[in-house]
């Protein structure tokens, strides 16, 4: 299987890794496992949504920020390891929406993270996950995911 090119069936870009923030590296490797630092919503370079859900962003732009976030996971993955086809398994997620504090969906953004892995990885895209509400992100971006990997 070739997770690259499965990436561009989906109509996405595999694009260079973003750049940390502040004072951290973008991945760990213990092992065989893999650990991303969060990674927000980045494409070319650019923050492509921000706000606050539902008030500032549609639950529908959260769920494709939540995608976004996923594929700059398995970006920074990729740098690490080389190739995407070493990864064996997503191990979990873990996804902080930005939301009100009455805002009680947030495994439904998750769920734009989660059901892009599967179509990219099948059975081994399936993971176990949490999906955390918070009332604030860097940049007021909308998403924020963290991503474990077997390799």
């Amino acid at each position: 299987m070739n997770i690259e090119n499965k990436i561009h069936e989906l109509g996405y870009t595999l694009s260079t890794p973003p750049k940390p923030l502040a004072a951290y590296i973008p991945t760990v490797r213990i092992g065989n496992l893999v650990f991303t630092a969060g990674q927000l919503p980045f494409e070319n370079g650019n923050l492509k949504y921000t706000g606050k859900v539902p008030e500032e962003i549609s639950e529908e732009e959260a769920i494709k920020a939540a995608e976004i976030c996923a594929l700059n996971c398995l970006s920074v993955i990729k740098a690490e390891i080389g190739d995407l086809d070493k990864v064996k398994r997503i191990v979990k997620l873990t996804v902080f929406v930005n939301s009100s504090s009455s805002y009680v969906k947030h495994p439904k953004i998750a769920n734009g993270a989660s059901e892009f892995l599967v179509k990219l990885f099948g059975d081994i895209g399936k993971h176990a996950r949490s999906a955390v509400g918070v009332s604030s992100l860097p940049l007021n971006a909308p998403v924020e995911i963290e991503m474990i990997v077997e390799v």
